[in-house]
């Protein structure tokens, strides 16, 4: 467990060794979430990141054209 603390302006001060670890480096986006009370801080992926991930549906391109059509008629009506 690391302290820290929380600039004049709200800035949170992260210590070294927690940026070390989520790879966090000056200009590097985060996202910011509360769950169960507490703040979650995560590095947003890079487009590089996220093709190396395996898919997490398989759609068929049949799948895709006819969900696409239906899509557009909605949109259309």
């Amino acid at each position: 467990m690391s302290k820290s603390r929380v600039g004049s302006k709200g800035e949170l001060f992260l210590p070294k060794e927690i940026r070390e670890k989520l790879g966090l480096r000056a200009h590097v986006k985060v996202i910011y979430k509360i769950e169960d009370g507490r703040l979650v801080v995560e590095p947003v992926p890079s487009l590089e990141d996220v093709l190396k991930e395996p898919p997490s549906v398989e759609v068929t391109l049949e799948e895709f054209h006819g969900f696409r059509r239906k899509l557009s008629r909605k949109a259309e009506s």
